[in-house]
């Protein structure tokens, strides 16, 4: 694989005709969709700024541009939601879910429970109760 190709034929031919399509009201049509969503996805795999995006891919702008408009007009959801569709009607997604509870942990200041320190009493009354 080169390194300005990030998708395989087999997955741009998947997604390829989820990809919008210009405009009827005019304006500036698309640059090749492909050339931009790899720059995207190498972006993403290399985890680099946009702005060190090679020069294959386009205009950094671009590419930083298409990713902020699928991921608002929700192309990116419908290109997810379609390859998760595909996967599961043919078994390659094992649907079990493993939740740990160290992960849902609440604020110290979100419990009903009475604090206690460990101190003595005197010293967690308030100062207008302990005069």
């Amino acid at each position: 694989m080169s390194r300005t190709r990030t998708l395989s034929d087999a997955a741009w031919a998947r997604i390829e005709p989820l990809m919008p399509v210009a405009s009827r009201k005019g304006g500036r049509p698309f640059q090749d969709h492909r050339r931009v969503v790899e720059g995207i996805v190498w972006r993403f795999r290399t985890g680099s700024p946009w702005r060190d995006l090679p020069a294959e891919f386009g205009p950094w702008q671009t590419a930083w541009k298409r990713h902020r408009r699928f991921s608002a007009d929700g192309t990116w959801d419908e290109i997810h939601a379609e390859i998760l569709a595909d996967a599961d009607a043919v078994g390659e997604i094992d649907w079990a879910v493993s939740v740990d509870s160290t992960i849902n942990r609440a604020h110290q200041h979100a419990t009903n429970l009475p604090r206690d320190t460990g101190g003595s009493v005197e010293l967690q009354e308030s100062a207008r109760g302990a005069a």
